[in-house]
Formats: C-alpha cells, structure tokens, sequence
C-alpha cells in the first residue's frame, strides 16, 4: 500500500457534527467558517485526523443520511469554498480529514430517483432495486434497521407504479450496487473530494451496501467484497494517503472478511464489539467481557486496523450481546426506557451513563486509549458533554458544542430559538458548568487529561503496530495486558504494559514484568507499584484505578 507510513495506525480520530459544532455566520447552524475558527482548538487537544458527518446537500430528515447531491455542501453549512478553506487550514495544522461517503443509499430527493421513479426505460430505473409487488414473506434476515419506526423494507411508488427498496427509512431507497453504473458514480464521487483534499472517507453502512439487497437475483453480487476492493484500490490510485474506514457491523466470524484476503479492502473497521463488551464490563464491574472481545475480535492484516470507541453519534448498539447481557447494561446505565432506542440500544453520552464520576471516565477512556487499535472519540467527549433526551431518537447526543458559559454555550451568536438544536443548559452537564473554556484554563479539568492521554498515546506506536497479550491477574475486577513492540526504530523494541481496575473498591494485583516498569500515565495517586516478594510487581489501584508502564525499553 502507498499510504504514507500508513498514519492512521496511531492517529487519534475525532468525529464532528458541523451543524452542532461551531456557527460562524450566526444563522444558528454550525459551518465550515465556525469550524475552521475552531481548529487551533482541536490541534491544542491534539488529535490527528477529523471525520466529519455528511454536510451534503439533504432534505436533512435523517441527520444528513438521505443525501440528495453528493457534489455539494448544504447552503447552512458554507460553500465548497468554505469547505476547501477548511481542509487546507486543518492540513496547515498537521490534521486531516475524511468524509462520510453515504452510497449504500440516497434521498428519495436525489435528481437520480426522481428520474428512475418517472421512467421506467430511465438508466436511472437500474440505479435503484424495484419489483412489482412485496414478497408475501418478508425476509427476517434483512428487515427494517430501525425497527419501530418503519415496518417493511419495501415501500410502494404511485409514479413509479412499484416498489422499491429501502432498509433505512423510506425516503433512502438503496442503490443497486450490483449495478456498474452505480459503482462508477461511486468512484466519481470518491475522486471528486479527494480532489479537494479529503485524506480518505468513512464508508456508511457497508455491510448493507455489498448485500444482496433484496434478496433478488438482479441485485446478487458475484464477488459482494470486490465492490470494497475495488474502491480501495481507486482511492489509492488517486490519493496517496487515503484510506477507507468502515461501519461494519456484522456478525463476528465474517468481520475479517472486510479488511480483505491481503488487505486490499477496508484500511480501518470501527470496533462495535468492543464497545459493547467495554460497556458491559463497566456494568458489571468485571474484566472478563473485556478479555472475551480481545479473543473475539480478529487480527487485522498487516495494513488494517481497529477504530475503537465508547460511544458515536449513533445508539451505544447492544445488538452483539446476550440477551441477559443487554439487560444488565439497560439496568446500569439506560433504567429509563427513554434512554432506550430500537431494542437494542443507549441514546445518552458517556458522561451521564456513569454519573458524571469523573474516576470511572477517565478509567473507561484509558482502557479505550490502551487497547489494540486507534481511538475514536465524539466532539464533547474531552469536556464531558451530557445528553438531552428530550430530543427525538439520536438528536439526544448531538446537541450543540459547549464552548463558553456565553449565551447559547458559546456555539452561536443566534436567537435561542434559531439553533439547530437546543443547548443542553442547566444541571450537571449544562453549558453554564461544562464547557471548553473553564476547562482549558483548569490544569486538573477533564479536558487537560484528555489532552494528555492523546498525547500519551502518541508515545506508544506498540498499540497500534504490536501484539495484544493479556495477562492473568489475581483479581476478577481487573484487567491487564501487554503490547508487545515489534523492535522497530519507532517502538524502540520495548512493551506497553497496562492494568484498570473496573471496581469500585481497591486492589492489588501482581505481575511477572521483565525489567523495571516505567511509569507513562495513570491515576493520579490511585496506582503505584513495587516489587514483592516473589519477585513480581505489586499494583495497588485504587477504586477504577489505571496505570501505563513502559516495560523492556532498549532491549
């Protein structure tokens, strides 16, 4: 692969709503100009690489997810000026940015359906998946993806006179990928931002993209991975440190399929199962779903890697666990079924679901930070952003940025009642208490931590290039593994070694380290550690105590 030094193995990605994050015109809706402005901020927080949710102009009825023009930026939001402004300003700062890439469907707006549903001779007709009447039994393995707000994944057309096919809501009919027209119009589309800049693009539902989308004969991929490959292999072509990242959320025998035979599919897979698994650990107060998902997640190849997370813009997805599982996270962090969504899911912010203990945060994000692959955090999670869940289904999450205790946290110069959204005001996690400019000017603030883990991160190639090892522990509570460098000049051939304690009590644990552990980060007074008298290293944490050491350095 061309990709320069492959840079996203150690990158810290950090992932904006631009409506939400910063109004720089003062039309109430957040902008590229808003953004760029903020950029000094992101660079001071220290993360690498921006993903930025779809700015594309929509009928804007699913959080920009039904795109009706993949060539434009919505007018809220700025021009495609704007836009090149910003990527340039960001590269000035050492910060990329990539794109979702929403092409597993469209808006039923798109000029491409609108001209498919008119005629039916249209080439535009084959873009989409039609038949003439539902099948009489819907097939259970692919029905609706929000379960209670739509009930069928075929909805009928008056001036198409059919149906056509649609898993996410009815005005997103899917492409027919299976179609090379379509496949084109996705290069089209990847080579156009790339053009701009862009360091590469989130793939929006790409399992559902290489389906056989309804189950029809037409629409059967010969080689459903090859459609990955093939956009892998144009994103190289055409830019030489571009990468894909996907949402891929499928069953766990097949995850390994996206990153491709010799890694020549998907650069980065967002981690669900870890974030499910880390969640239920922190429910349970228990190591062991972490140790589970280590062995459950497989290994990518040399050139793929893990986008691990707590919480994203979507539902905290409980899907992959048990069903007794799921219920103990609902019970822990979601005992109100308005924090519920879909069945399967937690509509709140990380902050809220643990109480605002500012201990059990910064456990829970220390293990994230430590884990094989990259991490991926939420604009607002560094300040400890709340939740409204007054606001209908996902909006509950992506509330306006807190930048100041000024009118409308800082985030617009607007009306009250212009603002995208409302700003969460009042309480614990109002933008009165929470916000970025007390805690940048605050030393033991949450947002100084932040910016110390990603910092520290940086320091430790070893997670995103070496070898996982988790190590047996004394103690049900705590969790411990090793990342063994690979003895490169940028790891210097020495281990991280880290140890969480997921209790809310103090413990002791002993470990077998070759060498003198070096301390890296940790709890501030909650974890030290010194040879006992067996010869091992003794770790008193304290309760959701943590601690980094480097071990073997310069062996």
């Amino acid at each position: 692969m061309r990709t320069k030094d492959r840079w996203y193995e150690n990158a810290t990605f950090y992932a904006i709503d631009v409506e939400a994050f910063a109004d720089g015109d003062g039309d109430g809706v957040g902008d590229f100009r808003g953004l760029t402005d903020r950029l000094d901020y992101l660079q001071s927080l220290g993360v690498d690489c921006l993903w930025l949710l779809p700015f594309y102009p929509s009928p804007n009825r699913d959080n920009g997810y039904d795109v009706a023009d993949y060539y434009g930026v919505d007018d809220p939001y700025g021009t495609l000026g704007d836009f090149v402004e910003f990527v340039h300003a960001a590269d000035d700062r050492g910060i990329r940015v990539i794109v979702d890439l929403v092409v597993n469907h469209t808006s039923d707006q798109h000029p491409w359906f609108q001209r498919a549903r008119a005629d039916p001779d249209s080439p535009y007709r084959d873009y989409y998946v039609w038949r003439g009447d539902p099948p009489e039994e819907p097939d259970p393995h692919r029905g609706p993806v929000f379960p209670g707000e739509e009930d069928a994944v075929w909805s009928y057309d008056e001036a198409a006179e059919a149906f056509y096919y649609h898993r996410f809501y009815h005005f997103q009919p899917d492409l027919n990928t299976a179609n090379p027209a379509v496949r084109e119009e996705i290069r089209k589309i990847m080579g156009f931002w790339l053009e701009l800049g862009v360091s590469g693009f989130r793939v929006d539902a790409a399992t559902l993209m290489i389906d056989n989308k309804g189950g029809l004969e037409s629409t059967k991929l010969d080689d459903p991975h090859g459609v990955l490959r093939d956009m892998r292999q144009f994103v190289e072509r055409r830019g030489e440190d571009a990468i894909l990242l996907a949402e891929a959320d499928d069953d766990p025998a097949d995850l390994a399929a996206y990153f491709g035979d010799d890694g020549d599919e998907i650069n980065v897979m967002m981690n669900f199962l870890l974030s499910a698994h880390l969640v239920l650990a922190l429910a349970e107060g228990e190591a062991e779903p972490i140790r589970r998902v280590v062995d459950l997640v497989p290994d990518p190849p040399g050139t793929g890697q893990w986008a691990n997370f707590v919480r994203n813009y979507d539902e905290l997805n409980l899907g992959r666990l048990p069903a007794a599982d799921q219920q103990t996270v609902f019970e822990a962090f979601a005992p109100d079924e308005a924090m519920r969504i879909y069945g399967r899911g937690i509509r709140r912010r990380l902050a809220p679901m643990l109480g605002g203990d500012r201990d059990r945060i910064e456990l829970t994000y220390s293990l994230l930070f430590s884990l094989p692959g990259i991490p991926l955090v939420v604009y607002g999670d560094e300040i400890g952003m709340g939740e409204d869940l007054s606001l209908a289904g996902r909006n509950a999450v992506r509330t306006p940025m807190q930048w100041s205790d000024d009118p409308n946290a800082g985030f617009s110069s607007a009306d009250q009642a212009d603002l995208v959204r409302p700003v969460i005001s009042g309480g614990e996690f109002g933008y009165e208490s929470v916000n970025v400019a007390a805690q940048r000017g605050d030393p033991d603030s949450l947002f100084q931590w932040f910016s110390r883990l990603v910092r520290v991160r940086e320091e430790c190639p070893e997670i995103g290039r070496g070898d996982c090892e988790v190590l047996d522990t004394d103690s049900p509570a705590v969790f411990a593994h090793r990342m063994v460098g690979h003895g490169g000049d940028s790891d210097g051939g020495s281990d991280l070694v880290a140890v969480h304690n997921l209790a809310d009590e103090q413990v002791a644990v002993s470990l077998a380290l070759d060498g003198d552990p070096v301390r890296l980060f940790g709890h501030n007074g909650g974890a030290e550690f010194e040879v006992d008298s067996a010869g091992d290293w003794r770790f008193h944490l304290d309760p959701h105590g943590y601690c980094w050491v480097r071990v073997g350095e310069g062996r």
